[in-house]
């Protein structure tokens, strides 16, 4: 394993949190009163909400929760991907499945990065046993004698190292940034370089957060509030789940 620098390690934070705040940006743009009207109406009738700009706020952060913990899991991944890279020559995996490839100590390591350990539904995890197996079959057919040791690598939590019966490692938080690392203590180095002008980028964000409120509480006052400026909550669930075709089909 070569010896990576902790200032190189910043220094590629420092410059790739940045994208991740722009990826935050980004996805505002991509927002529609369409697209967020497609979440549970009746979670939010009984949430008690009353005003369209509440509903709204109470939906954008619905939408955004999801999306923010996606682009921040891209950016740990990468930043895996390049701490691999610089100690153990690893690279990004062309295999579906997998995201980092490398050799250690005579061993093929695959691996998968997961942000935190509740990544999945069980559907999902049968489909990494199975992308681990189809990865480690492809590269046994040029060469059946090498080591091939499938790891997956979860970013954050407290889970001891387990030995799955699948066939593959899990290492969780410390452990993983340790594995790809050979530094104990990294886990905790990276926080501070991640923190870099968050209060900037956040006040961007929150600026630009509140002019898409400000323009979807318009667009939805026009579209679903009466005359008297209280919501139509029967024509807010026509446009979500009305769909009534049963009278065309013989079941």
């Amino acid at each position: 394993m070569s010896v990576i620098n902790i200032t190189e390690i910043k220094d590629f934070v420092n410059k790739n949190i940045v994208i991740f705040h722009q990826r935050k940006i980004n996805s505002l743009d991509s927002l529609s009163l369409k697209k967020i009207l497609k979440k549970n109406p009746y979670l939010i009738k009984a949430k008690n909400i009353e005003t369209a700009g509440e509903l709204i706020a109470s939906l954008l952060e619905a939408f955004l929760s999801s999306s923010e913990e996606k682009i921040f899991g891209d950016f740990l991944e990468n930043l895996a991907i390049f701490i691999a890279s610089k100690t153990k020559s690893g690279h990004k995996s062309a295999a579906t499945g997998i995201d980092l490839e490398f050799f250690d100590s005579n061993t093929h390591y695959l691996v998968s990065i997961k942000s935190g350990e509740n990544w999945g539904n069980s559907s999902q995890h049968k489909k990494l046993e199975q992308d681990f197996q189809d990865a480690v079959r492809v590269i046994k057919q040029s060469n059946q004698k090498l080591l091939i040791q499938p790891i997956l690598g979860i970013c954050y939590g407290k889970t001891n190292t387990k030995y799955m019966k699948k066939g593959y490692w899990k290492l969780v938080g410390q452990n993983f940034w340790f594995f790809i690392s050979g530094i104990k203590e990294l886990y905790k180095d990276i926080i501070e370089p991640i923190g870099y002008k968050a209060k900037e980028h956040n006040q961007k964000f929150n600026s630009d957060k509140s002019k898409i409120v400000n323009r979807l509480t318009k667009e939805f006052i026009n579209k679903f509030c009466n005359a008297d400026g209280s919501i139509d909550w029967k024509s807010l669930v026509e446009f979500n789940s009305g769909n009534y075709d049963l009278d065309k089909i013989n079941l």
